[in-house]
């Protein structure tokens, strides 16, 4: 079985609602194995806090992590990835 090729990717998440923070930690828990860091950047004059998290994965992966997180009410998110 050979190895899947990865891709090295920044996902940033603005999180506009604090109640959807739970669910944000427990996704990214459950990718934990792939994500090399994460960056939280609470900024309250403006009531968001900003994520940023670098992932080496497979594409599906990240892409399908970006989608649930995606799908959270109160976040907006983004992925940015390598060109490599």
């Amino acid at each position: 079985m050979t190895e899947q090729e990865t891709r090295i990717a920044i996902i940033s998440i603005v999180v506009e609602d604090k109640d959807c923070v739970s669910r944000v930690n427990e996704l990214l828990h459950e990718y934990g194995r792939h994500i090399i860091g994460r960056m939280g950047i609470p900024y309250p004059t403006k009531g968001v806090s900003l994520i940023s998290v670098a992932i080496d994965a497979p594409a599906d992966t990240i892409s399908a992590l970006t989608g649930k997180l995606g799908r959270i009410p109160g976040l907006t998110v983004k992925a940015a990835y390598s060109k490599a």
